[in-house]
């Protein structure tokens, strides 16, 4: 459901009055509450004693559109084709606001109207949702988001950014550009349609002194052997550490890999719940992503109590960035750089853009989150409409003259070349001699003739 900037208008608002009211949303009463979220529990207590009671009455969802940053829009648009979010912006009834973006079902939504932004203390059912109602929570009790989960750790946080596997000159221009931007790592997935060591090269001739690189292997089984390819990459001096180069449940191979390299190694989305491996010390440290507030708030105590790093990483804009940030703050060992890839885009629905200086963000202080919206940029993005990606040609050269054909079809298509496997096509590898280019329909019969056996064939593959 798409809002008009107005919230009182009622097409756009999901209010009391169009669904029925809802006082709790299944957390535990308010004396389990205060002795396990204390921090949070005294600001609700701040709260009441200002404003009373709030209550959500509105919820505005607005469908952006934003555009990729120039400079990666060929890239990005040939991976993913444009991609849009929605950005909520909740209202009570003490007039106060809170923002939140992602995805969600009106059926949701729906639970949160008629609630206090303080029943949702350790959301377990929305993270667009946590995102607005800890805004709503912070501006109430007058303080940062950080202070709703306890002390602040740490007043800087590192933050990395982001970019998907491309030709080497398109990987340098990202490292150049990144590093100029305040960035001082880049994380990216491995594509096998790329050799990972022409990449390197290419990136180790820009790369500043200090900036490093996050290997994503994405459990893609490399077509050798994965931890052989990890140690080789390990002797780049930008090489910075690994996210899942193993099968995740595999818990002994990765014990056996932290021997035999010198850089972390980390777990993305355990398998285990991250509990087991953490007690076997299975990786360097984690990356918890996309999972919803309470989970996290849980894990990071695991993390706490056994002194293993860890980063989160939910994807947005820098609605989604503060509040990470705010996150990595106030979590004793969320000390890694973590992740939005709010850095890829042009323009966002918010006045403060949490920019990094030398690879970290400050935290904000401010009550909430620490952003405001942006009306005027909203409206903007909801009527924009980036160029689609027409069907194209993955087009592959091997170094013998080889030639690989693939179709693709964004978004259908959008981890193909990331996780090719998937589709069962031909076994592949990361350091193939082999260089990729995006083939866009040019009107010629060559491209016809191949696009027509792509559609009979799937992929084509014949020596030239």
């Amino acid at each position: 459901m798409t809002g008009t900037g107005q919230h009182s208008q009622s097409e756009m608002s999901l209010n009391r009055r169009k669904f029925l009211k809802t006082g709790t949303c299944g957390l535990a009463g308010a004396a389990a509450l205060a002795k396990t979220w204390p921090a949070a529990m005294a600001a609700k207590k701040t709260s009441d004693s200002t404003h009373g009671r709030i209550t959500i009455t509105d919820i505005e969802t607005h469908e952006i559109k934003p555009d990729y940053l120039d400079w990666l829009r060929y890239e990005l648009n040939h991976y993913y084709g444009p991609t849009s979010r929605t950005i909520y912006v909740v209202h009570t009834d003490r007039g106060l606001y809170g923002l939140g973006e992602g995805n969600e079902s009106p059926d949701v939504l729906q639970k949160y109207i008629g609630t206090s932004p303080f029943d949702w203390i350790g959301d377990e059912t929305s993270i667009a949702m946590a995102k607005a109602t800890y805004d709503l929570m912070g501006k109430a009790a007058g303080v940062p988001v950080y202070k709703l989960f306890g002390q602040r750790y740490r007043r800087w946080v590192p933050v990395g950014s982001w970019t998907v596997s491309t030709h080497p000159s398109h990987m340098a221009e990202a490292v150049r550009k990144y590093s100029a931007m305040g960035y001082r790592w880049m994380k990216y997935h491995l594509s096998p349609f790329e050799n990972v060591f022409d990449q390197l090269e290419a990136m180790e001739q820009v790369a500043p002194k200090g900036f490093k690189l996050q290997f994503d292997l994405t459990r893609f089984q490399h077509y050798g052997h994965n931890p052989d390819l990890v140690e080789r990459i390990s002797r780049s001096p930008i090489a910075g550490s690994f996210e899942d180069p193993l099968e995740t449940s595999d818990i002994d191979s990765y014990i056996d890999l932290r021997n035999r390299i010198r850089l972390p190694v980390l777990i993305h989305g355990s398998r285990l719940e991250y509990g087991y491996e953490a007690m076997r010390r299975a990786a360097d440290g984690y990356i918890i992503g996309h999972h919803k507030l309470g989970l996290v708030m849980q894990r990071a105590g695991l993390f706490a109590a056994a002194g293993v790093p860890f980063m989160v990483q939910w994807v947005g804009g820098h609605i989604t960035r503060a509040m990470t940030t705010h996150m990595q703050a106030a979590f004793k060992t969320a000390s890694l750089h973590f992740h939005t890839d709010a850095e890829t885009w042009k323009s966002d629905v918010v006045r403060e853009r949490l920019e990094p200086t030398n690879g970290f963000i400050r935290v904000p202080e401010r009550p909430g989150l620490g952003v405001t919206l942006d009306r005027d940029e909203l409206e903007r993005l909801k009527a924009n409409t980036p160029v689609e990606q027409p069907p194209y040609i993955l087009r592959s050269r091997f170094q013998n003259g080889t030639m690989m054909y693939n179709i693709m079809r964004p978004p259908e298509t959008a981890h193909f070349m990331v996780l090719p496997d998937r589709w069962r096509l031909i076994p592949l590898s990361f350091d193939a001699p082999i260089t990729t280019d995006y083939w866009d329909d040019d009107g010629s019969p060559e491209f016809r003739v191949m696009f027509s056996r792509l559609e009979a064939e799937q992929m084509v593959l014949e020596q030239t």
